[in-house]
């Protein structure tokens, strides 16, 4: 047996022997271990906030305070009076009864640029359902990943519970993370497309992510100044670290010039033509993404990219025109940075193009969104695109995890369907880690007649 072998085996042997105990818990044990587990992050969220940035690089503190807080919030207020343990419902006109029954244990792979928030999603809805979880934390993230373990630990520590229910890789690596998939019942991947790819190809049941590249429609008929509002506040939020941040907008011709001066007047730069090549030629090095510039401050992005004015190195946001999609426009892709791509439409029909051909080159299955009171165009959308989630007249970086103001189950683990290589196209939550046993008893036999199935076809295209 390998080194990484025997590391892997040894946390996943210590997983199974805290779920054994665990699986014997009632609804209401397990339940005080999930608001164990949730205290521990909002009431160090401050302080898991600063240790994250200051490990990664990544973030803005009080945003990454108020997404641990959200996040955690909101995931506890799903789980809470949800039934996870035992007979979930019972089914007297079919006579089929559910029982949900534990995975066992739950491999999580986890990105840098949510080290926290990610986390205590994962093992929140991973023990509701009365697994253990491994965290595998991004290596550069991974002093990140062991505090928030060792908190959680001194948390569930107070009820008595396995405290292996809960455990973290402390030199995570590729082969080892792979190592914990193999072994694994079931694989959360979050995180880059290499890793995600790796977790379907592990051999056991995953649940990954797509990539996203948000596009906004705005409509003639919106709320300009709430639209720019919202798009920039999600645009801006924890310096983009979000897969759901807004990335490009559509805007009708008509008010193309308006909402250009009022992303302004929030202090967004619009990028000229020759500042748009520096811009550009920083962001993406030989097709990828610089590591640099992910998650960063814009004014560290415009001294990278050579770009002088006051007004750029102030600003909070950068806006770049763009026309093109696809490899040779790479502003119409994923930028992971303050940095949002501003497209130009005639009629809706064209609006609702650009957001295909978008999609369609990075993004495809995981979201868009649209600011507009045009119940027709909002419809229009929703049956042509490609994508998992639309969010109306909300801020997307906010609303695709779910919130607050929508119905949407939070989560930092958004499915984007086969479009996006996913098993799922929903927003991860406890439901996907447990298993259901249906239990199935005789009822009056229903079996229709020759008639019922097949007379209305007959009548109208003969035998």
């Amino acid at each position: 047996m390998s080194e990484i072998e025997r590391m892997g085996t040894e946390l996943i042997e210590k997983g199974r022997k805290a779920q054994a105990i665990f699986e014997e818990y009632s609804q209401e044990q397990v339940d005080e271990v999930i608001t164990a587990v949730a205290w521990a992050g909002y009431s160090n969220a401050e302080y898991l906030a600063k240790f994250s940035i200051e490990e990664t690089g990544m973030g803005l503190l009080e945003d990454r305070i108020k997404k641990i807080h959200n996040k955690t919030r909101g995931t506890l207020r799903d789980l809470k009076g949800a039934l996870s343990r035992g007979i979930i419902n019972i089914d007297v006109k079919t006579g089929v009864t559910e029982i949900a029954k534990p995975m066992g244990v739950i491999g999580a792979i986890t990105p840098v640029t949510n080290p926290v928030a990610t986390a205590i999603n994962n093992m929140m809805v991973v023990l509701k359902g009365g697994n253990a979880v491994i965290l595998a934390s991004h290596p550069g993230a991974k002093k990140t990943g062991m505090e928030v373990v060792r908190l959680v630990r001194e948390e569930i520590d107070k009820l008595k519970a396995p405290l292996d229910l809960v455990q973290t890789v402390e030199q995570p690596s590729k082969d080892l993370s792979q190592e914990i998939m193999r072994q694994a019942d079931t694989v959360i991947a979050t995180g880059g497309s290499v890793m995600v790819k790796a977790a379907y190809s592990s051999g056991k049941p995953a649940l990954g992510v797509g990539q996203g590249n948000s596009v906004v429609i705005i409509d003639p008929s919106a709320n300009v100044g709430d639209a720019v509002d919202k798009i920039f506040a999600g645009k801006t939020f924890d310096y983009a670290t979000s897969c759901s941040s807004e990335s490009s907008i559509v805007v009708q011709e008509s008010i193309y010039d308006e909402v250009i001066e009022k992303f302004k007047a929030k202090g967004s730069y619009l990028v000229s033509m020759e500042e748009k090549k520096k811009l550009g030629e920083t962001i993406w090095i030989n097709g990828a993404i610089n590591g640099k510039v992910v998650c960063k401050s814009p004014e560290s992005i415009a001294t990278l990219a050579g770009i002088t004015p006051e007004q750029a190195l102030k600003a909070k946001c950068f806006l770049v025109e763009e026309e093109g999609i696809g490899p040779d426009y790479p502003f119409s892709g994923e930028k992971l940075t303050i940095v949002l791509a501003i497209f130009k439409y005639s009629d809706f029909d064209e609006a609702v193009d650009i957001v295909n051909r978008i999609t369609s080159y990075q993004g495809r299955g995981h979201s868009c969104g649209i600011h507009s009171t045009t119940e027709e165009n909002i419809t229009k959308l929703a049956l042509s695109v490609k994508v998992s989630r639309i969010m109306v007249n909300q801020v997307q970086a906010f609303g695709n995890g779910g919130f607050f103001n929508n119905g949407l189950p939070f989560t930092l683990t958004m499915g984007c369907g086969t479009w996006g290589g996913n098993s799922t196209t929903e927003n991860l939550n406890y439901k996907h880690f447990i298993n259901i046993c249906r239990l199935a008893r005789p009822i009056p036999e229903r079996k229709p007649t020759d008639e019922e199935l097949f007379g209305q076809y007959l009548a109208k295209y003969g035998k």
